[in-house]
């Protein structure tokens, strides 16, 4: 731990050129008395840091040394790459290992670029949830990444849609952060197809000492949109048939599924004389497709089936009551 201190506080000398001893503590999360210690000791073993006094004094590097301890190990390198989803990294437990591979590459950089990290920070910033949704942190997710990334076999209890809940092992191959949402791809123990997990439906995680060969054909972006599709496609169980007006038409998109609402206006039927298009759109349910559909107002109208029509209908008879009676307000 201490070896691993002294590289760090090295680098944050090179990268930063100097810091005061509570800045050093700060970052190191240590006292200043241990920064004092840890200071003393490189200069034993030959590294030039050297002490400016008073108020405006602190540590720095003598004469531009540079070390060559800048290596990045296979954990900070495969943690750099998701360095952009600061969040992601926070919840799997990856914070550390990221800084430190962060400051690595600060410390190889020229001085006139060593503001590259701050900048590109203050010009992208990634919020995956939705708006008005929080985030959800799963309490097994740290342990479930331990497993991904050491690629080793765990065991846990996993519940299921219905509620009920099953305990086995899995070899996790990849972990999704969805929308907010946390789902890991994996495969059980002796079985061949890889699944896709809700990570928050885990419980009672151990991560083994067991490796497994993963499976070299596995490519988890390929997977994810796959399964993704499917899942999409498997929800629109129902099919409804639909009229709509050129305003109708360009608004689909926003209140439906999008991929459907596309499809359903490239196979349409018109327009006729009004401008209108017929079409037949993949919905989840007829309750989901009230809801989506009632947004459109007056620019659809329901064709098939006959009980959301009629639903339709009495919906627009109420309005037409609610709102039948014109009321007049006078001015001043």
């Amino acid at each position: 731990m201490r070896a691993a201190r002294l590289i760090r506080l090295v680098l944050l000398l090179q990268s930063r050129q100097s810091m005061t001893a509570g800045e050093l503590a700060a970052e190191l999360e240590v006292s200043e008395r241990t920064v004092a210690r840890d200071v003393e000791a490189l200069s034993e073993a030959g590294v030039p840091v050297y002490a400016d006094r008073g108020r405006a004094g602190g540590y720095r590097l003598v004469g531009g040394y540079r070390t060559r301890l800048t290596g990045l190990g296979r954990d900070e390198a495969e943690a750099l790459f998701l360095s952009g989803v600061p969040s992601a990294l926070r919840d799997m437990g990856l914070a550390d290992t990221a800084s430190a591979a962060r400051l690595k590459v600060s410390a190889a950089l020229l001085p006139e670029l060593r503001d590259a990290e701050h900048s590109a920070a203050q010009r992208f910033h990634l919020d995956a949830p939705h708006w008005w949704q929080p985030p959800e942190t799963p309490e097994a997710l740290p342990a479930v990444a331990e497993a991904v990334w050491g690629e080793t076999r765990m065991t846990a209890a996993y519940r299921r849609g219905d509620g009920s809940t099953v305990t086995r092992s899995w070899e996790p191959h990849g972990l999704v952060l969805k929308a907010g949402a946390w789902y890991l791809a994996a495969r059980p123990v002796g079985g061949r197809e890889h699944r896709v997990y809700r990570v928050a439906r885990f419980s009672e995680v151990t991560v083994t000492d067991e490796r497994f060969d993963r499976d070299p054909e596995f490519d988890l972006p390929s997977f994810w949109a796959e399964r993704a599709a499917a899942f999409a496609r498997a929800i629109l169980r129902e099919t409804v048939r639909l009229r709509l007006s050129q305003s109708g038409a360009r608004r689909l998109r926003a209140h439906t599924d999008r991929t459907a609402a596309e499809e359903a206006l490239a196979g349409g039927e018109g327009p006729d004389e009004r401008g209108w298009v017929t079409v037949t759109l993949a919905v989840e349910s007829l309750d989901v497709a009230y809801e989506q559909l009632l947004a459109l107002g007056a620019e659809v109208e329901v064709l098939h089936p006959p009980e959301l029509r009629a639903r339709f209908a009495r919906s627009a008879a109420a309005l037409a009551a609610l709102y039948g009676e014109a009321e007049t307000v006078s001015g001043p």
